[in-house]
């Protein structure tokens, strides 16, 4: 990050005193003022521009440039997430994928467009919060009466709400609970919500544009317990269950499906298909991940996306409890 000079140079009383000066300014990689000439006015530090995906900063979803559906005449398969849906610009970056790269491959795009605007560091409340509506709004706009909607947060839910750099997490539970704040990176007053009252919300808003949601529940870490995959059914998995079933829409326990896949791997196994030491998948973790996600929809009664799937899909064993 650079700096503007804090404090203004004096003019130096003496040519020794210059020379000094010149050779520490150099060894600091920075210019010095020729004796005489007048210097600048001390500036206020500038602030580092937030990263592209980065949670501190509200137009990330703009900056990645979020795909929209390459043939609108299609019905549409839309997800929403965060980076274990879509890491970073969705190209693999530092070796990290989310599912929902492969997981096109599993369809038919002659039939069916499949459209990834999962955001890496956003919640199920940072992803529709802000004053305009955020990810959120801009993914709505796009949706259509026909089209799908595949919905997986909850890595990210959890903390402190007001949290100075992100103030991004969710009340937990799926009830009615609230809580006011004053948001330190949208510099607003906000009423923070449940994880389910979040879901809720995108449920109703899918639903009122004639299109179909699925809730999954959040992939597992790699995270063992007494030689299994730690699940996560006694609170985000658990919580998203539960919003499904209030809600009357397909579910798929994304964390259950693949955890028993990690479970019947072996921790060796499993260690390669990540990309980071407990959270993003690689690409051949991502690879399995999208095959659990259609294995899961194969298993809804009925499966609303059967007709849509690419041979690839097909040949995905559904998923039995």
């Amino acid at each position: 990050m650079n700096f503007a000079s804090s404090t203004s140079l004096r003019k130096p009383l003496a040519i020794g005193f210059s020379l000094v000066l010149a050779a520490a300014s150099c060894f600091a990689g920075k210019p010095v003022p020729a004796q005489g000439a007048q210097t600048p006015q001390a500036q206020a530090p500038q602030v580092q521009p937030a990263e592209v995906g980065s949670p501190t900063d509200p137009k990330r979803g703009e900056k990645l440039q979020l795909p929209v559906p390459a043939n609108p005449k299609l019905p549409t398969l839309f997800l929403i997430g965060d980076s274990t849906v879509r890491n970073g610009r969705g190209d693999g970056g530092g070796g990290q994928w989310g599912w929902g790269e492969p997981l096109v491959d599993d369809f038919d795009t002659a039939k069916i467009n499949v459209v990834n605007r999962a955001i890496g560091g956003l919640s199920s409340r940072t992803y529709q919060n802000a004053p305009d509506g955020g990810p959120w709004a801009a993914t709505l706009a796009l949706i259509k009466p026909g089209d799908f909607v595949l919905i997986q947060f909850g890595h990210n839910d959890g903390g402190k709400p007001d949290e100075p750099t992100r103030a991004r997490a969710s009340l937990p539970g799926v009830g009615n609970d609230k809580m006011e704040i004053e948001n330190p990176i949208l510099k607003m007053h906000e009423t923070v919500h449940s994880y389910g009252w979040y879901l809720r919300k995108l449920v109703d808003d899918i639903k009122a544009k004639g299109a179909t949601p699925i809730i999954c529940s959040p992939i597992p870490r790699k995270a063992w317990k007494d030689g299994r995959t730690v699940r996560n059914a006694d609170n985000y998995g658990g919580w998203a269950r539960q919003v499904a079933k209030q809600e009357k829409i397909g579910f798929v326990d994304l964390n259950e499906i693949i955890a028993r896949r990690y479970d019947a791997l072996g921790q060796a196994a499993v260690e390669p298909l990540f990309g980071d030491p407990h959270t993003h998948t690689s690409r051949a973790g991502a690879e399995l991940n999208a095959e659990c996600v259609i294995a899961g929809l194969k298993a809804l009664k009925p499966n609303p996306l059967a007709d849509d799937l690419s041979a690839k899909g097909a040949a995905v064993k559904p998923y039995k409890e």
